[in-house]
């Protein structure tokens, strides 16, 4: 979400009223949780509890996915980001610290343990690319090794394998998996396994992207299910920010961030 004017006042909008704060505050504590669920814990009707969610969601703060019938709601990072990126250097720490501790709260994704068919890390963002750009991006492998350092080969047919290869000469490759679904140019689902001869084994997570074409942009949600750990949870929820903003970089810009964005938050997805 590229936060021009209009962008950045429904983020401040939304932010500003205390009863969205606090259903983002329940959702930090408890992500990816129905309308129900959410109503539940707060005391709030239906309808109310709509209306400010259809804030949130309209600001970029919350993200609906659908698992069959429900409609689970999750936080999203991306606007926190674009504001501390925009906003941190001209003012002191200290007159944003509400800010930057939503931030965090917002980047901290809560495991509920509850299930292992709902995602347990979601992050949007808004490009502006076509959505053929950006299926492009996702799985050209020399794309893949100018914003994400390792290229990603496969042929990208169903139930073909695929490697996360080092750009770097050393043919080291850091993960690997199957392709579950690939619907160009607005679906990509793959298993991802970050260390295959772990003992004892274990399932590989699944990363979904999801591109959604709106005019000259489009909305691309990744997911990431079936985490073994917090670890794992923790170190993604910094990698995959740091990943998609070198990508959008690259087909805004042409370029890639004149600096490699994970180095900044010490992990690489």
């Amino acid at each position: 979400m590229n936060l021009e004017t209009g962008g950045m006042d429904a983020v401040f909008k939304a932010l500003a009223d205390p009863t969205r704060r606090l259903l983002l505050d329940r959702l930090r504590e408890q992500n990816g949780q129905t309308l129900r669920e959410l109503c539940e814990r707060l005391d709030m009707a239906r309808q109310s509890a709509t209306q400010h969610l259809d804030v949130l969601v309209g600001a970029g703060l919350v993200t609906v996915i659908r698992r069959g019938r429900a409609r689970l709601h999750y936080l999203n990072p991306a606007p926190i980001h674009e504001i501390e990126e925009r906003w941190i250097s001209e003012f002191d720490r200290p007159r944003l610290q509400a800010l930057s501790a939503l931030k965090t709260q917002a980047e901290e994704y809560a495991m509920t343990g509850e299930s292992t068919t709902v995602p347990t890390y979601v992050y949007v963002t808004y490009i502006r690319a076509s959505a053929e750009q950006v299926w492009r991006a996702l799985t050209d492998a020399d794309l893949t090794a100018r914003y994400w350092g390792h290229a990603n080969i496969s042929d990208w047919r169903p139930g073909s394998p695929w490697e996360h290869r080092r750009s770097d000469g050393s043919g080291v490759v850091d993960g690997v998996g199957r392709v579950l679904v690939a619907e160009p140019p607005t679906r990509l689902a793959i298993t991802f396994e970050d260390s295959p001869g772990v003992e004892p084994p274990r399932d590989a997570s699944v990363v979904t992207f999801l591109v959604e074409p709106h005019h000259d942009i489009v909305r691309l949600t990744v997911t990431h299910e079936n985490l073994p750990n917090e670890e794992m949870l923790n170190g993604i929820s910094q990698g995959w920010p740091a990943v998609v903003a070198n990508l959008k970089s690259l087909l805004e810009t042409g370029d890639v961030l004149p600096q490699v964005p994970w180095e900044m938050s010490g992990t690489h997805a």
